[in-house]
């Protein structure tokens, strides 16, 4: 395969990782020790703020109040679409059972988790979506109990529209901390909270890292980091269309890649001129950031044909992929590898982010090519059962207790025996591993 690089990353997601490793490593030490007290402290340090942890129901309605009503009914409509969705995916997973042999049944059962912590990033900027996402689908989930999680500002606390979306979506409760200390808050049940039984929502790198590493003691919804971004695009494609995507995405952080894949050289050669003029034109900050991510991590990547360009794709498997290209079908039946597919240019990575309906919780760092985003299946335990007759047992038994015998697990096959001894006390069985 043959990739011509335009422009290839100086830096990846993985550059400044070890750092981030050792850091979160010793909050989430420290935190698991002091429990409330450093938690706060921590709080005090990152976010320098020492208000309200836990909201109340009077500061929620206070906050509630200073949404203005054209933002609400915004927050409202990508409500409405993230949990009619949310239902559909819901009524994908069915219980059943099946008889496998006569008098011997086994099924299925799903079964929400009681806690989840949903963590909504809150600090560069208010990501009101995200407690969309998160709190709405373990909502449809079921979950018993939901904690929406954000950093506050200085002197302010939770933006307002975070806890608008947050409570409007279902959250039980709204904590009032932010980055690995929000995330160990919700781990280990400070400040009064139940302990999370999954961890959900997007973050900086070192609310990734925490995830990463409370994973196994809870469940996370997947191991992500910094957000990033693919475009496919061939000869239709329209350059500005193109360029604006990139940028929209890349002003995410200094470490968000974006790339872009087509087998045009002309339009990849219009893309690069256009998406500087368009980083200087955001305001400082998104400027900043999406000058370090498109200068640092982006790629351009010229193919030889579309079939490369899939095969091209796949091997990134991008959190967000856009298709603008020509013969949308074949790109949706080809690619495999993606968080969520952006098809045409009707439609964009911001829709999907914000309001479209489908989750904007992804997988990054190539974490696509084996598990998919955020859906009301992450909060479900999908767990078997099984009951039988006496005679559905039989045929089990003898098979149980052979095979274990084969494998060296006496205790296993005995426990098969007993059975078919009192079940079966006038009949012989030959249970032994050989042929």
């Amino acid at each position: 395969m043959t990739r011509e690089y335009l422009k290839k990353a100086a830096l990846t997601s993985k550059s400044d990782a070890s750092d981030t490793k050792k850091i979160v490593r010793g909050i989430l030490d420290e935190i698991e020790a002091g429990g409330d007290a450093a938690a706060l402290a921590y709080a005090k340090k990152f976010d320098n703020y020492d208000g309200e942890i836990i909201l109340s129901q009077k500061t929620i309605e206070a906050a509630s109040a200073l949404v203005p009503e054209k933002l609400k009914r915004d927050i409202d409509f990508a409500h409405a679409n993230v949990k009619r969705f949310a239902e559909a995916q819901l009524g994908t997973v069915k219980d059943f059972e099946i008889e496998i042999v006569p008098g011997f049944i086994a099924g299925q059962k799903a079964i929400p988790v009681d806690a989840a912590g949903c963590y909504v990033p809150g600090g560069r900027y208010s990501h009101i979506a995200s407690a969309i996402m998160t709190v709405t689908t373990a909502k449809v989930a079921g979950c018993k109990h939901i904690v929406a999680c954000s950093p506050p500002r200085p002197e302010v606390g939770i933006a307002p529209a975070i806890i608008y979306a947050a409570h409007v979506c279902g959250a039980d409760k709204i904590l009032a901390m932010g980055g690995v200390q929000g995330v160990a808050a919700m781990t280990y049940g400070l400040f009064g909270l139940p302990k999370a039984n999954i961890l959900v929502g997007p973050g900086n790198q070192f609310v990734a890292e925490a995830k990463r590493m409370l994973f196994g003691r809870v469940g996370i919804d997947m191991i992500a980091g910094p957000t990033d971004s693919l475009v496919l695009a061939d000869s239709t494609a329209d350059p500005m269309v193109v360029a604006a995507d990139l940028v929209g995405q890349a002003e995410h952080g200094y470490n968000s890649p974006v790339w872009l894949i087509t087998d045009d050289r002309s339009l990849a050669e219009e893309v690069m001129r256009l998406v500087p003029v368009l980083i200087g034109d955001l305001p400082d900050v998104n400027r900043d950031n999406a000058t370090a991510a498109w200068r640092d991590y982006a790629e351009v990547i010229v193919c030889a044909d579309r079939e490369e360009m899939a095969a091209t794709s796949d091997d990134y498997a991008p959190e967000h992929l856009t298709v603008q290209a020509e013969d949308l079908d074949w790109w949706l039946g080809r690619l495999s590898c993606y968080g969520s597919l952006f098809l045409g240019e009707e439609t964009t990575v911001a829709f999907g982010d914000k309001a479209s309906g489908t989750n904007h919780v992804l997988p990054t760092s190539g974490a696509a090519s084996y598990t998919g985003g955020l859906s009301v299946h992450k909060y479900m335990k999908i767990v078997t059962w099984q009951r039988a007759t006496k005679e559905g047992a039989r045929p089990v038994a003898e098979a149980t207790a052979r095979i274990a015998r084969l494998e060296g697990m006496e205790g296993h096959a005995r426990t098969a025996d007993i059975r078919l001894k009192k079940y079966f006390p006038d009949e012989s069985f030959d249970l032994t591993a050989e042929g």
